[in-house]
């Protein structure tokens, strides 16, 4: 019986590690005053539509942004893609609700087994309501994985 629990116990343990290591990707607050990256906008047609159509604004962090001019990020760059529904405004683009502020997190020891990357995504203007958790390889890190030779990364500075 005692090995049983001792087995439970470190089960539980490791599971709740677990957890804590997918989720901890914080919120980045004020990530909108960092450096803005671009914009972009995924219309219909486009193959990610369905999961990623409508206004996209990236923000990186001082460090990201050092990340973005050598081509390699450092420990401690952040990365947000924030996602912005794309109305009709009388001839003109404009931003609907917010979807999603999606999170890189560069920590290349306690996110080793994703290129370094910790992922979340946080639903519409919630500080605490995740959208991707635990499921960060599957639901992040599997596309960004034939960027590694630019460190993960999808996009690049505006010009």
């Amino acid at each position: 019986m005692k090995t049983f629990l001792k087995i439970s116990l470190l089960g539980s343990l490791l599971t709740l590690s677990a957890n804590a290591i997918a989720q901890d990707v914080p919120y980045p607050n004020g990530y909108r005053d960092w450096h803005h990256v671009k914009s972009m906008v995924i219309s219909p047609g486009h193959a990610l539509h369905d999961a990623f159509g409508g206004i996209h604004h990236l923000y990186a962090n001082k460090k990201a942004q050092r990340g973005y001019a050598q081509g390699k990020f450092a420990d401690g760059s952040v990365i947000v893609f924030d996602l912005l529904e794309a109305n009709d405004g009388g001839n003109a683009l404009v931003e609907g609700k917010r979807k999603v502020v999606g999170v890189m997190h560069k920590d290349s020891k306690r996110y080793a087994a994703t290129g370094g990357w910790g992922f979340e995504g946080f639903k519409g203007d919630s500080k605490t309501d995740r959208a991707v958790g635990k499921n960060s390889a599957s639901a992040c890190f599997n596309c960004h994985e034939p960027q590694s030779k630019h460190d993960y990364v999808f996009s690049d500075l505006r010009p």
